[in-house]
């Protein structure tokens, strides 16, 4: 278990000339500190992943603008469960109240979330960081709240992810009736069925028996995730298709976040726009790195794909009909534009 508290404290010094005042003063702030405030947090990784240092800086950044007292429980390495869980958690308002998860993992409450994280929708990392400093999301963001009562309040992520196979993966030849993992949402099996795989989505955490065992041939993922969880020892060989930049959202269970005083939910709203520009440069500065680590230890190799300007022509008619399906074709239009 891993806890980090961070407690702040507002201190006034008084004059005896305004004893009413004081008193009056004193009373407010008994009120106030009166119920400290405690938000659990859960993490899959550890506390070297972008994802927990990320939290971390969330919980810092909530303690320098909140004049209250809050601690934070942040429980790592999937303690809590997988993110599936979590979704169920912030939800029904109970043992998590905020962490950081991929928008597939939110599909089954709000069907056009996935849009965000969809696969070849960024151009380059400028554009991704530009359409996440807007409020581009904002119809995404009110679908997810309504539905789910799950409030997204910032956007981290900046992996890059590729293909990650058992055997090497060079071309649409290669890519033919692969075997993959796919996160859960529809867009994302729609996606690289268009581009002839076999896409399945099966749970994050039978990902590496699966490819094991055989019965997928590899999955999809960014280079944090493959070092930390060791996918490398299964699925050694990296193309670099770099099909998506990812989103990941930092949400808070919307039952949590109506309690709070009117004040810290200011100061949540505040440090959670922060952390995820914060998480978003480390990321991103951090994914080149860790490929390069684990190609420098003999654990990976890696290939660019032959002819990735083919798999941008097919997948657009695939995300043109998802964005019609969930009503979000401007949406999409206006990120594309940015």
């Amino acid at each position: 278990m891993t806890n980090f508290a961070i407690l702040t404290k507002a201190t006034a010094r008084l004059t005896m000339g305004a004893a009413l005042a004081a008193g009056l003063s004193a009373i407010s702030m008994t009120a106030a500190f009166a119920q400290d405030v405690t938000l659990r947090g859960a993490s899959m990784f550890d506390d070297n992943h972008a994802f927990t240092k990320t939290m971390r800086k969330f919980a810092e950044l909530v303690g320098e603008n909140y004049s209250g007292s809050v601690e934070f429980d942040l429980r790592l390495n999937g303690e809590l469960g997988v993110e599936k869980d979590y979704v169920n958690f912030l939800q029904q308002g109970v043992a998590i109240d905020y962490t950081i998860m991929a928008p597939s993992n939110m599909a089954k409450f709000a069907p056009a979330i996935p849009l965000m994280d969809m696969p070849f929708l960024f151009r380059d990392l400028d554009h991704w960081n530009k359409v996440l400093a807007s409020d581009a999301f904002g119809p995404l963001e009110a679908e997810l709240e309504q539905n789910a009562d799950i409030k997204i309040i910032g956007y981290t992520g900046g992996g890059v992810r590729n293909l990650v196979s058992s055997e090497p993966i060079a071309n649409l030849a290669d890519l033919a009736g692969h075997k993959m993992r796919v996160m859960g949402a529809p867009i994302q099996a729609q996606t690289f069925s268009a581009l002839t795989a076999a896409p399945s989505a099966i749970a994050y955490n039978e990902v590496y028996n699966a490819i094991q065992s055989g019965v997928i041939s590899g999955f999809e993922n960014e280079a944090a995730s493959i070092q930390n969880l060791k996918f490398y020892e299964v699925a050694p060989h990296i193309t670099l298709t770099k099909h998506t930049i990812t989103v990941r959202p930092i949400v808070m269970s919307g039952k949590t976040f109506r309690k709070l005083p009117e004040d810290l939910q200011a100061a949540v709203l505040k440090a959670g726009k922060e952390a995820g520009a914060f998480g978003r440069e480390l990321e991103s500065r951090e994914d080149g790195l860790k490929l390069q680590e684990m190609l420098d230890a003999g654990q990976i190799q890696v290939q660019e794909f032959e002819g990735r300007e083919k798999l941008l022509e097919m997948v657009v008619p695939v995300q043109d009909a998802f964005a019609a399906d969930i009503e979000a074709t401007d949406l999409l239009a206006n990120v594309r534009g940015m």
